[in-house]
């Protein structure tokens, strides 16, 4: 693991322990003492924790702890812990066709129901980092379009007056095929991760279904530990 990788996973795990006092941490220059590292490294672990919005800086004042941040489980990776101004997202097919069974399924529609399917590829700090498949009902979404593909889905689907609930994530590894290593520009068979999300409405309806593979992906969950879960599970 890379010095600035430990460095954030620690402070992380004091942070949601409650280790500091005041919700302030201490100076970068006590940071490097303490790690035993470099104040260049430091700075870099700073720098991802106020991008995952968990602490912010002040000039002058020191570095303060986000309180609201710390009321759920943190589950962060290369896309949820970079700001969205290092991130971006290419279309790179839009078309409308007939609802399949899965379809029917997923989203609660009629067999002549119609949906969209769109591929684009995320692109972190200039490299491609995740080639995504994905549906959406057009009973729902009847404009969509390059646009918004290339932008932000979930902003778009609230624009519309719906209310986001959750997403539901499975994580599966697998190895590329010919398409996906000609896009993430890998040999076939590389191993890699299949990530299948279903986003949910807030009355239960699915409005997305999406595929994604990623390359060298890592996902990070921080939890509480849930006591009563735990002991009824061992009952």
């Amino acid at each position: 693991m890379k010095k600035t990788d430990f460095i954030v996973q620690d402070l992380l795990s004091k942070i949601y322990q409650g280790a500091y006092n005041l919700n302030k941490l201490p100076n970068q220059r006590k940071l490097a003492s303490s790690y035993k590292v470099s104040r260049f490294t430091i700075q870099k672990a700073i720098a991802d924790l106020v991008d995952m919005g968990i602490i912010s800086t002040i000039q002058g004042s020191g570095i303060f702890i986000n309180k609201k941040a710390l009321k759920n489980p943190l589950i962060f990776n290369s896309l949820t812990k970079t700001p969205y101004k290092r991130l971006k997202s290419k279309m790179l097919s839009l078309k409308k066709r007939k609802a399949n069974s899965k379809d029917q399924q997923i989203f609660q529609i009629e067999p002549n129901s119609k949906v969209w399917v769109f591929e684009r590829i995320r692109i972190v700090n200039y490299k491609i980092e995740q080639l995504e498949y994905s549906v959406m009902p057009c009973s729902l979404f009847f404009d969509l379009n390059q646009s918004v593909i290339e932008g932000s889905i979930q902003q778009y689907v609230e624009n519309k007056g719906l209310k986001i609930s959750h997403h539901i994530t499975s994580y599966i590894p697998t190895i590329s095929d010919e398409h996906t290593s000609h896009i993430l520009l890998c040999r076939k068979g590389t191993p890699m991760m299949k990530i299948i999300n279903r986003s949910v409405l807030n009355t239960g309806r699915v409005f997305e279904y999406s595929e994604i593979a990623a390359i060298d992906y890592s996902v990070t969950y921080i939890r509480p530990y849930n006591r009563e879960g735990q002991n009824f599970r061992a009952l």
